[in-house]
């Protein structure tokens, strides 16, 4: 099967190498040389333009776009719509918020244009084990585009969610759970390398030893035993957490909808905690308890905490 593939960076270039192992034939564009030369080796036909990529393509058509959300997506999606015939189908399988993809199926549709809302998760891993995948459109296009799907994701690993936005809407809940289980690991992590009483735990081993039967085991555990195998303590890192969005807006959904989900807020505020060296909040809470307990501050300069008389015990 033929299809178009706008973006090639990690994720994007790995899974073009996988549909090329499955002999789809892809005419791939990236504005970046050196990514285009990369799935070239796979037998990939690259072109250094939209304009080609369409031109390359036989009808229908189909695009894959797998750039960062936002203003990139909204870019590619128009300039493919002045060159794309009824009948072609653009699939954005980026982080697009689910909204956006309502009004962007709506867009296409109005030109005779399909669109597939394709949540996928599996990041540089999903070269070699697939890639799972949520789309939402209408169910011919999804259905002309199953082989594809099919074959980047695993056995079971693709799901026709409902119609268009469903997939990143199904995505974007995905990734709000992601947050959560990773301050959970993170929290319980930093209680055993905080605890001194046993010697210095081996976080590596016990990481591996959760994963044989206990019921938090799970493949990020087995991305932690790789870390703490590289890194026992992780000093070669410095605590910043990114967030692409899909946590904030999950957040926002579930106050639209009334539920509760504080597990989900707390670890979204502890990402952007820490992206502050020394968080003002945390200098607040610092001075007040030593104002009304007399309890001991540690100043800028200093490691060793101070305990000055401030005011009655807490």
């Amino acid at each position: 099967m033929q299809i178009g593939f706008v973006g090639l960076g990690r994720m994007g270039g790995n899974m073009v190498h996988r549909l090329r192992d499955a002999d789809h034939e892809v005419s791939a564009f990236d504005p970046n040389a050196e990514a285009r030369a990369n799935v070239e080796q796979f037998g990939a036909t690259t072109v250094a333009s939209l304009d080609e990529l369409v031109r390359s393509l036989r009808a229908p058509r189909g695009v894959w776009i797998m750039v960062p959300a936002g203003k990139i997506t909204e870019d590619t999606i128009t300039s493919l719509l002045d060159q794309l015939e009824p009948g072609d189908t653009i699939i954005d399988g980026g982080n697009s918020n689910y909204h956006d993809s309502v009004l962007r199926a709506k867009r296409c549709g109005e030109r005779g244009v399909d669109f597939i809302d394709a949540g996928t998760s599996g990041g540089i891993w999903g070269l070699q084990v697939g890639y799972c995948l949520m789309a939402g459109g209408d169910d011919d296009a999804v259905e002309r585009w199953r082989p594809v799907f099919e074959t980047l994701a695993p056995p079971d690993g693709f799901l026709h969610t409902g119609p268009a936005g469903s997939g990143h809407f199904v995505k974007m809940v995905h990734n709000g759970i992601e947050y959560a289980m990773l301050q959970a690991y993170a929290e319980g992590f930093a209680v055993l390398q905080a605890k001194q009483d046993f010697g210095s735990l081996d976080l590596q081993a016990i990481a591996h030893l959760w994963n044989q039967g206990s019921v938090i085991r799970s493949w990020l555990l087995e991305l932690a035993e790789r870390a703490f195998s590289d890194d026992p303590q992780l000093e070669k890192l410095r605590g910043w957490v990114q967030d692409s969005g899909e946590g904030r807006w999950t957040l926002e959904e579930a106050m639209e909808l009334s539920v509760p989900a504080p597990a989900l807020a707390v670890s979204l505020m502890a990402r952007y905690q820490s992206r502050l060296p020394d968080a003002f909040g945390n200098k607040v809470i610092a001075a007040l308890r030593n104002q009304f307990g007399g309890h001991a501050v540690r100043p800028e300069d200093q490691a060793t905490p101070v305990t000055t008389q401030a005011g009655r015990a807490e």
